[in-house]
C-alpha cells in the first residue's frame, strides 16, 4: 500500500509539474482576447523566438497580411507588416522578418488542426523568422512540412473574425492587426 501511495505522489507531481510548465500567451485582437498554449518541448527555438518578439512588443500593430477563408490567417512580418513602423508597406508585408537569424525547421508530430500556430517560411524549410499563421481548419498537407509550435485554447471565435482576403492569394486590403501578444 505504501508503494502505491509513493507512486501516486510521484505521478501526481509529474502531471502537476507539466501543467505548471505550460507557456501561455495572450493575443489581443480587435474582437477579443485569444489564449495560446505554446509547445516548447516540441519546437523550443520557435517558441523562444515567438516569445522574444511578442514580449518585446515587436508584434504590436503587425497586420494579418494573408488570410484565406477556411485555411489560415498569416501575420508576423515585423519589418514591413508593422502598421506602427516607418517601414510599414502593405504591398511588401509577408516578405520581411525580424533582424534575428532565420530558424532551423523543427518539424513535429503536431497536426495542423483548427487553432494550431505554425511558422510561415519560404520554400526553404530553414527560413522561418518572425512570421506565423493560425489554422482556421485542419490542413494535413502542412503536417511535418511546417514547424507547428502552439495552439489556440480559448478565443478561436475571435480569430475567425479576422478580415479575410482575396480567395486566391489571401491578400487583404485594410487588414486587421495584432493589438499585442504577451506572456500570461
Amino acid at each position: 500500500m505504501r508503494r502505491f501511495f509513493y507512486l501516486f505522489i510521484i505521478l501526481f507531481s509529474l502531471v502537476n509539474h507539466k501543467s505548471m510548465a505550460q507557456e501561455i500567451m495572450i493575443l489581443k485582437l480587435q474582437h477579443g482576447d485569444v489564449e495560446i498554449e505554446l509547445y516548447p518541448e516540441k519546437a523550443p527555438n520557435h517558441v523562444k523566438r515567438f516569445k522574444e518578439l511578442a514580449n518585446s512588443g515587436k508584434y504590436d500593430g503587425v497586420v494579418f497580411h494573408r488570410v484565406i477563408e477556411g485555411f489560415m490567417a498569416q501575420t508576423g512580418d515585423v519589418k514591413f507588416g508593422n502598421s506602427n513602423s516607418a517601414e510599414f508597406n502593405l504591398s511588401l508585408a509577408g516578405t520581411g522578418g525580424s533582424s534575428l537569424p532565420d530558424l532551423k525547421a523543427e518539424f513535429t508530430d503536431i497536426a495542423h488542426t483548427r487553432g494550431v500556430l505554425s511558422a510561415a517560411r519560404s520554400a526553404n524549410p530553414d527560413s522561418a523568422n518572425s512570421q506565423f499563421f493560425i489554422c482556421f481548419e485542419s490542413a494535413p498537407h502542412l503536417d511535418r512540412q511546417y514547424s507547428a509550435f502552439g495552439k489556440v485554447t480559448k478565443g478561436m471565435e475571435f480569430v475567425d473574425k479576422i478580415k479575410k482576403g482575396d480567395p486566391n492569394s489571401g491578400a487583404v486590403n485594410n487588414p486587421d492587426k495584432i493589438i499585442s501578444i504577451r506572456s500570461k
